[in-house]
């Protein structure tokens, strides 16, 4: 046994020694000193690495790619010389991903730019079909295109050279700017640099310059030019506006994309085309009413859901659907009854249903190996559809098995089929019928919770939102979530450095403190810990900001857990409110801090704080007296739950405010002209009289 694989080692080691010397013959060639020697050198080199994956790495690690730049570059090679290795750089760029960076780390794309520069049309289109290559792999940074002011412009003027020109430099710009697209993806939608390269390319007429190009005869420059549109278009509002003023030919550039999208066009052009009106629409270039969305772009992206279509045709119809009607419920309600959509989209979660539906099998491996991402396509679009509609909502929880679907798709291996299943339930979860109902019987708060625990933040962000929802009073989910130690997590998010998971900790516990009772109360108090609470009460987020000022409202709320609270908690409190009523801040913050104050004025014994408390009855004193009505409405219930007849002391009370020219304000305010603020003064005036 032992002697099999001394042999076996052998062979391999010979078959490696003789690949690796037809390899270094390869590469020797080019060195040799006859001109005509090197240009059969390259040409034979050409032919062997056609597609050979292994001789391509040989080469390029024996060091061909620093020889084939040399040669190109120099002005003493012959043009069919320097096409020739313009060809072969572009074949090896045709392997793996790290032959790509092997070539990229060679400087290969400053060399292929610069060729572009010789006035022969067959080199520069050999230079472009490389960097093309180059360009279209994930691991190319982008930013070298952009690098040299001087190279968009020289690519712009190269469109008018050939329809291969045209056919290359548009798909270089497709990539070169659609790096960082990722529709409907809730967080940062589209890169800072994303934006500078649509500027860029915007700014150089690619509008002017690309638009042409669809109506060329040749269907492959018909095609780039599309997907640059596309990507020149996402959620650039610059560009979208321009877009619908172009004429091609005579005829509206919206109109050509309607024409793309018509059922006898390839569906790439189809899907492409929808995907231009779809941005252009939300950038609010074409309103979601027109009939080239209603009638057109809506029902040809419902109709590439369907099962005829290949896998990623379904996936991305599905995913820009969801994009296109995400804002808008009317598109939601029309795409919602087009082709039975919520039913069909059932059948993303039975794909590849047999064998026997896929004959290829390597389709079959692919759709395999894919199908996790009509789940997450299906799980978009659902969340899209029912996100405001409670018809719709009802129409999507009772299609066969969804409560189900969507909890195993909490617990899927793939991030983006959990952050997509998460979404969906989200959507679903602002419908009270569906807390009430399916939310309760499916117990999906469960691998709710579970998906809380150390997930990604875009996962944290959207399942903490949803547990906002399942929080509030009326939800049937929220004792059984109490009771399984949330207080503990949720006081935890409050500390994250993202803005968004501190607003929905916050949120969470606000939901929960409502109406709550006095030890769920006192543990939020406990959990959260003063320093912490005080530390969110000057949080630079207003967001973070105004829910924990409804956190603290909602704590004080109920005489008993008022004057409790105050009791062990009321200086820091006081404090907190002085400081947000003295800065600088909107009108709902200061009416939600007054509001604050209205309850602690309802406490029995905590409303002690406010009345020995000079500078802070001065401060309501003003805010009665200040122009927003809103503010004025808040101060005057608080001095309004001060002088309530009915309590403990509120003579003595009474009496200190009329010495401080309350009544005089109060008498004021009856007679303002907004009703609400008169008819509170008047209730608050009244308990002087009695």
């Amino acid at each position: 046994m032992l002697l099999n694989f001394v042999i076996n080692v052998s062979v391999i080691f010979v078959l490696i020694q003789e690949v690796t010397a037809t390899s270094r013959h390869y590469v020797d060639r080019l060195f040799d000193p006859d001109p005509q020697k090197v240009l059969q050198g390259v040409i034979d080199m050409k032919n062997a690495v056609i597609g050979n994956n292994k001789q391509k790495a040989n080469l390029i690690v024996l060091g061909a790619v620093p020889r084939l730049l040399y040669l190109l570059q120099q002005s003493s090679s012959s043009l069919e010389l320097r096409t020739e290795c313009a060809v072969v750089l572009g074949s090896l760029a045709m392997g793996t991903e790290n032959n790509i960076k092997s070539l990229v780390d060679c400087h290969i794309i400053p060399a292929l730019l610069q060729g572009l520069l010789c006035p022969d049309l067959i080199f520069i289109e050999a230079c472009l079909r490389c960097l093309r290559t180059v360009f279209i792999s994930p691991v190319t940074p982008v930013q070298l295109l952009y690098t040299d002011p001087t190279v968009i412009p020289h690519l712009m003027s190269l469109l008018s050279r050939s329809q291969r020109t045209q056919e290359y430099i548009t798909q270089i710009f497709s990539h070169c700017c659609k790096v960082f697209v990722d529709i409907w993806s809730h967080t940062s939608r589209i890169s800072q640099s994303q934006i500078e390269h649509q500027t860029v390319l915007f700014n150089h007429g690619a509008i002017q310059k690309i638009a042409p190009l669809l109506i060329s005869p040749s269907y492959k420059v018909r095609m780039q030019a599309l997907k640059c549109f596309s990507v020149l278009a996402y959620e650039n509002t610059q560009v979208s506006m321009t877009l619908v003023n172009v004429l091609v030919d005579g005829e509206l550039l919206s109109q050509v994309f309607v024409r793309m999208m018509q059922r006898d066009q390839p569906i790439e052009m189809q899907l492409t085309a929808a995907k231009c009106l779809t941005y252009m629409c939300r950038a609010g270039a074409i309103r979601t009413d027109d009939s080239c969305i209603v009638l057109k772009t809506l029902p040809c992206l419902v109709r590439m859901c369907s099962k005829e279509h290949l896998l990623e045709e379904r996936v991305e119809g599905a995913e820009t659907l969801a994009y296109l009607m995400e804002p808008d419920v009317e598109l939601q309600r029309i795409a919602s009854t087009t082709d039975h959509l919520v039913a069909m989209l059932a059948d993303y979660f039975k794909y590849p249903s047999s064998v026997s539906a896929i004959t290829d099998i390597k389709r079959l491996d692919h759709d395999l190996k894919h199908a996790h991402e009509l789940r997450q396509a299906a799980f978009k679009l659902y969340a899209s559809l029912g996100s405001n509609d409670e018809d719709i909502r009802k129409k999507i929880t009772e299609t066969e098995n969804m409560m189900d679907r969507i909890v195993s798709g909490l617990s899927e291996s793939s991030i983006k089929v959990r952050l997509a299943a998460v979404r969906c339930l989200h959507s679903l979860s602002r419908s009270v019928q569906q807390l009430r109902t399916s939310f309760h019987d499916h117990a999906v708060w469960k691998p709710l919770m579970k998906l809380l625990q150390n997930a990604p933040d875009e996962v944290l962000i959207m399942a903490s939102s949803t547990l906002c929802n399942l929080l509030l009073e009326f939800s049937p989910s929220k004792e059984p979530i109490l009771e399984s130690g949330v207080i503990e997590l949720l006081c935890s998010l409050t500390q994250s450095d993202s803005p968004a998971l501190r607003v929905n900790g916050i949120w969470a516990l606000m939901n929960m403190a409502f109406q709550a009772d006095q030890k769920v109360k006192m543990e939020i108090v406990r959990c959260l810990g003063t320093e912490q609470l005080f530390r969110l009460l000057s949080d630079p987020d207003t967001n973070v900001l105004m829910k924990t000022l409804g956190l603290l409202r909602n704590l004080l709320s109920t005489r008993p857990h008022i004057d409790q609270i105050m009791s062990s908690h009321g200086k820091q409190i006081m404090q907190a409110v002085t400081l947000i009523l003295e800065a600088e801040h909107n009108i709902e913050v200061k009416e939600q801090t007054l509001c604050i104050l209205a309850n602690i004025a309802d406490g029995n014994t905590a409303k002690e704080l406010i009345m020995t408390n000079d500078d802070m009855l001065q401060k309501i004193k003003s805010y009665m007296q200040h122009s927003n009505v809103k503010l004025q409405l808040a101060a005057t219930f608080c001095i309004s739950n001060l002088i309530w007849n009915e309590e403990d002391g509120s003579q003595e009370r009474q009496d200190k405010l009329r010495e401080m020219g309350f009544v005089d304000v109060l008498h004021k305010l009856t007679l303002d002209s907004d009703s609400n603020l008169s008819d509170r003064a008047k209730t608050a005036m009244q308990q002087y009289l009695a």
